[in-house]
């Protein structure tokens, strides 16, 4: 939005403005005629006019609605963005400055007058001053907002801010349903209610009448009446708008599965049935997406299985190794507040944590003795080179947890709680708990499975080992917890027999 554009909307909106505080002025006189014969109202016209000092202060409540206007976008600075968004309720806000201004201005007078020893009638000069700041301000504000606000959405907002997410910017005013319904009684309830009060006012000076109680009662009633209308409204629209909005953000976050409960015959309820039917065909779609997505992982890793010669099966072992694992931990205080997304990754990513054996020469990775030093050492690659490996074959998936969990699975499998692992040779809590997790079930399934090296190791024996190498190899605390799940381990690993 260019300057000059700023300029033209800044000074519109200005000339709304003036227009709906000219308004302002013209509509008590209309309504109050009979005021300006009251004796007492000649008495103050009379009292002002002896001071030119008070005339002139008088303008500043022209003036500085103007002056304030041209200081909020004359001095935005980085936020004229959001300036340009606010400007039909600011300007509009600003429009009874004046007013305010006017008023408090009078009471200082009227103070000044009693000190000085006028007689003057001051219950019926503050009642009618009052009268006119009201009836100024809510014309002012009702008549400027609602016209600067239908111009700002039909066509200010589509031109300038094309692409939404008005609130990205900073200073952006979130207009409330509940503010759109005070604006809705200002403008149906109040305003109508003090212009009866007005003319009320002028009939009973005119035809020299008192008004009695009931009337204002009566007042009273319909001021009541009209809040409970809009509370009742306010709380009708809310509570399906807050919900959709609740659903939407859940949405947002990838749950596909909640749904709004919302019961309602009217077009809300409508609203909310098509969002809940949408979710629940993007859930259905989700679903497929990530078993084709999983078949393919899994599909990767199997065909890097199987040009290991001595791991037949080690990625079906060890993911359902790593399930059983993670089912225990959600039962174990210092890790049962961990989201289910936490260990439903981590299941997900098992399968991928040796894939970097990929970039593994074939006659070191189907070799069937010992390595070489120098052969273990490019066999030690493959942990680096798999988290590349997972990071590009991820990166166009959403879940950005399921993703670095991945990452994290390939890259530190091999790291050691005493920080003499590889690749990076971390320790401790530096080494990520899925890793730690994957660490544990990796080592268990080598160590009770046969492989063209070794004969496979007696369960005593491979828990015997994963409990000596507790605070070594393995997180102490994790270890322990892996121990408690022998019966389960030993029951999935006779089903494979």
């Amino acid at each position: 939005m260019t300057r000059k554009n700023i300029t033209i909307l800044s000074l519109t909106y200005g000339i709304i403005t003036a227009s709906a505080n000219l308004v302002g002025v013209l509509l008590p006189n209309i309504f109050q005629s009979d005021y300006f014969t009251n004796p007492a109202f000649t008495e103050w016209i009379d009292f002002l006019s002896q001071y030119t000092f008070i005339n002139n202060t008088q303008y500043i409540s022209f003036l500085l609605p103007v002056i304030l206007c041209i200081s909020y976008v004359a001095f935005a600075g980085k936020k004229i963005e959001s300036h340009i968004i606010n400007l039909p309720l600011v300007y509009s806000t600003i429009g009874i400055t004046g007013w305010l201004f006017y008023f408090t201005e009078e009471i200082i007078i009227i103070i000044y007058a009693i000190n000085k020893g006028f007689n003057l009638d001051i219950s019926f000069i503050v009642k009618a001053s009052l009268l006119n700041v009201l009836i100024e301000s809510l014309v002012t504000f009702t008549f400027s907002y609602f016209i600067m606000e239908t111009i700002h959405r039909k066509f200010v907002l589509p031109k300038y801010f094309s692409d939404g997410h008005l609130y990205q910017y900073a200073g952006t005013k979130r207009l409330s349903v509940m503010f759109l319904f005070i604006i809705n009684y200002i403008s149906v309830t109040l305003f109508p209610v003090i212009i009866l009060l007005t003319l009320i006012l002028s009939l009973s000076e005119h035809y020299n009448f008192s008004i009695g109680l009931n009337s204002y009662i009566v007042l009273g009633v319909s001021l009541s009446f009209g809040i409970d209308i809009t509370v009742a409204l306010y709380t009708y629209f809310a509570t399906p708008l807050k919900k959709i909005k609740d659903r939407i953000l859940k949405i947002k976050e990838g749950d596909y599965t909640s749904k709004i409960h919302f019961v309602s015959n009217d077009s809300f309820g409508e609203l909310c049935d098509t969002l809940d039917e949408m979710t629940e065909s993007i859930n259905d779609k989700t679903k497929k997406i990530i078993e084709i997505q999983n078949s393919i992982i899994t599909g990767m890793a199997t065909m890097v299985e199987s040009r290991d010669n001595s791991t037949g099966g080690h990625i079906k072992r060890t993911s359902d190794c790593v399930r059983i694992f993670s089912e225990h931990l959600k039962t174990i205080d210092e890790y049962k507040d961990l989201p289910d997304s936490f260990y439903n990754s981590i299941i997900k990513a098992a399968p991928m944590h040796d894939l970097g054996k990929i970039a593994v020469d074939d006659a070191i990775l189907r070799k069937p003795g010992k390595f070489t030093d120098e052969e273990y050492e490019k066999m030690k690659a493959h942990s680096a080179e798999g988290a590349r490996i997972v990071e590009n074959v991820l990166s166009s998936v959403d879940d950005q947890e399921f993703k670095q969990i991945a990452i994290n699975v390939a890259h530190y499998h091999h790291e050691k709680w005493n920080g003499q692992g590889y690749p990076e040779k971390i320790s401790r809590t530096e080494i990520p708990l899925e890793a730690r997790i994957m660490a544990l079930a990796d080592v268990f399934d080598a160590l009770v499975s046969k492989r063209c090296y070794k004969d496979s190791f007696s369960y005593d024996k491979a828990f015997q080992i994963i409990e000596e190498d507790l605070g070594t190899h393995f997180d102490p605390q994790l270890g322990l917890e892996f121990i408690k799940c022998r019966d389960e381990l030993e029951k999935l690993y006779n089903s494979y027999a």
